[in-house]
Order: structure tokens, then sequence, then C-alpha cells
């Protein structure tokens, strides 16, 4: 298992953790892996979002085409779909 160091811990916290752990019968270590254990399941981590992140994102745009050549990239890559097309008997 892996394992976790404190150090420089104020004495009067240190002092209420051995009162905390003395109180429910663990060792000093067991009360503090509870107490974060506790923690951790109160907390809820949102995960990340990319689309914050490419917005939040202050960097420079690294492409040197101008926006019509990279809309015109994007819809000549575009697959032609027959779904909206007249055949289907919908936009007679």
């Amino acid at each position: 298992m892996p394992n976790l160091q404190v150090k420089d811990i104020d004495k009067s916290l240190y002092n209420w953790l051995r009162y905390f752990a003395k109180e429910q019968n663990r060792s000093l270590s067991q009360a503090v892996v509870t107490i974060l254990q506790e923690k951790a399941a109160k907390t809820k981590v949102m995960p990340r979002n990319p689309v914050d992140d490419f917005l939040s994102y202050s960097g420079t745009w690294a492409d040197e085409r101008s926006a019509d050549e990279i809309v015109s990239d994007i819809v000549g890559s575009r697959n032609n779909s027959e779904r909206f097309e007249t055949k289907n008997g919908l936009f007679d």
C-alpha cells in the first residue's frame, strides 16, 4: 500500500487527531485515512470539460490558412448524404 507522510503539522491539529483516533479506537494513521475517505466520498469531483479547456486556451492559432480556406476544406471533406435528397419522396 502507498504511504503518506505529513510534515510540519500544527500541534493543536495533531492533538485533535490523536483525540479523534482514541475516541474511534483507531490508530492515528487509521483515523487520518478515515477522515480522508469521508471527505472524498462527500466531494463531487467534476470531470474536466474539453470544451471549457479549449475555450479558455489563450494561445495562438497555429494554422496559417485563412478562415475561408479552412471552411472550404471542411465543406469539401464532408460525405455526401442522400438522406434529404428528392429521391426519398419527401421533397418533391
